[in-house]
């Protein structure tokens, strides 16, 4: 009986372990350090870099009950809207490569631990990407949507507007979900310095 009981402390200790480390590896805890200047590629990883804040702590411990819920009948339920922002974050990342949006990809089969931390990958490797262009070089990005043989490219100037600033705002839908639901976000977290107050 002994040997059971110290085998299932062992197993939840390294689980515990291994949950907290990988949380540990998950960007956006804080939001990196200001760039040293306002060129055009380091105001858009900015940008990138305060969703990627917002995103980590309104999709941080998320319970069954948080993903399942929507406001309505009709409304995406919360996993939907991360599963929506996933496929922006992806958008987000293939613009700082001016690399084509295919789409296609299955993702509702993911964990919603992978979903979060997917999303936060790329955002995190999208404002890396973005970080130390200049203007010139920001000017040459397009946005393109590839289906099938049909090609669409816009210039990046539809990013800000589109991609970036919906993430955004469905980031808050997820904070305003998970605060219907019972689960408010962390009340230490400055949206103004990106940081974890103590």
């Amino acid at each position: 009986m002994r040997k059971h009981l110290f085998t299932l402390f062992l197993i939840a200790t390294v689980m515990s372990y291994s949950q907290s480390k990988n949380e540990d590896q998950i960007p956006f805890e804080e939001i990196p350090e200001a760039p040293e200047n306002y060129s055009g590629g380091n105001v858009v990883a900015r940008m990138v870099e305060g969703l990627g804040f917002r995103f980590h702590w309104a999709s941080k411990d998320l319970t069954e009950q948080d993903l399942m819920y929507k406001p309505s009948e009709d409304a995406r339920s919360c996993r939907e809207t991360l599963e929506h922002i996933y496929g922006l974050s992806k958008t987000i990342y293939n613009a700082s490569k001016s690399a084509p949006n295919t789409g296609g990809e299955e993702i509702s089969n993911w964990s919603y631990e992978d979903l979060r931390a997917k999303t936060l990958q790329n955002l995190k490797e999208a404002s890396e990407n973005y970080r130390g262009m200049y203007m010139y070089d920001v000017d040459k990005l397009k946005v393109i949507f590839q289906r099938g043989e049909r090609t669409s490219e816009y210039p990046f100037w539809n990013m800000i507007n589109g991609p970036i600033a919906d993430a955004i705002y469905h980031t808050g839908q997820i904070v305003s979900f998970r605060r219907s639901s019972g689960n408010p976000i962390n009340s230490n977290i400055s949206q103004f310095t990106g940081k974890k107050r103590n």
